[in-house]
């Protein structure tokens, strides 16, 4: 009973986590604009680059990786597993509050959240990657996708690139695009709603992909 009592005067609500897991159960996804601010965004960014700039990304593929296929027609983006451990120091923020997030879904919403996965991403202009659920049929650990949006302040509605996610409705499903502005954070659910990035139109769409997992 004591044990009890303590955890619930040691719990402080965050304002932020409460929006995403009112958004998850009114409509299986959030848009949140705040999550990170100015100068997190722009250390990812930056990391990204230099990532980047040292060819360290590879091809995307489709498929998990027991059933892994390079397929330009479906993706065209290129990746790079970001590490938690090994990490830089901004990479390990990242993941400190990624890690905040799922212990407070955890605790509030018993989700057994146990695991994640996370990748810079880079679509260059003219690729995209082709409407899918994010879930595969021998592995369905992943419970909610999340991206993270590292463009700059430059970047533009018009250089495409959105990403535009299929929501059930009664006579059918509405799409809705989402402009993936500077330091936007999208999570929805991955075994619910299918979507697609949009064509990149102009300059380079960059981000941070992941999943919260299951068991």
């Amino acid at each position: 009973m004591e044990t009890q009592l303590f955890e619930q005067l040691d719990f402080i609500e965050n304002p932020v986590y409460e929006r995403v897991i009112s958004d998850l159960l009114d409509q299986n996804y959030s848009i949140i604009d705040d999550f990170f601010d100015a100068d997190e965004i722009a250390e990812l960014r930056d990391s990204l680059k230099t990532v980047y700039e040292a060819d360290c990304f590879k091809k995307a593929a489709i498929g998990n990786k027991l059933n892994e296929e390079i397929d330009k027609k479906i993706r065209g983006d290129y990746i790079y597993w970001i590490n938690e451990a090994e990490g830089r120091a901004v990479e390990r923020r990242f993941f400190a509050k990624i890690n905040d997030l799922v212990a407070y879904l955890n605790r509030t919403c018993f989700l057994g959240i146990l695991q994640k996965e996370f990748h810079y991403a880079v679509y260059p202009t003219g690729t995209f990657y082709k409407r899918h659920l994010d879930t595969f049929q021998n592995d369905d650990r992943r419970k909610l996708s999340m991206v993270c949006y590292l463009n700059d302040e430059t970047w533009v509605a018009s250089n495409g690139g959105e990403l535009t996610i299929y929501l059930p409705t009664e006579t059918g499903e509405e799409a809705l695009d989402i402009i993936p502005r500077p330091g936007r954070v999208v999570i929805f659910e991955s075994q619910v709603l299918e979507h697609e990035v949009k064509p990149v139109l102009a300059s380079e769409r960059l981000s941070i992909t992941g999943w919260l997992k299951t068991r």
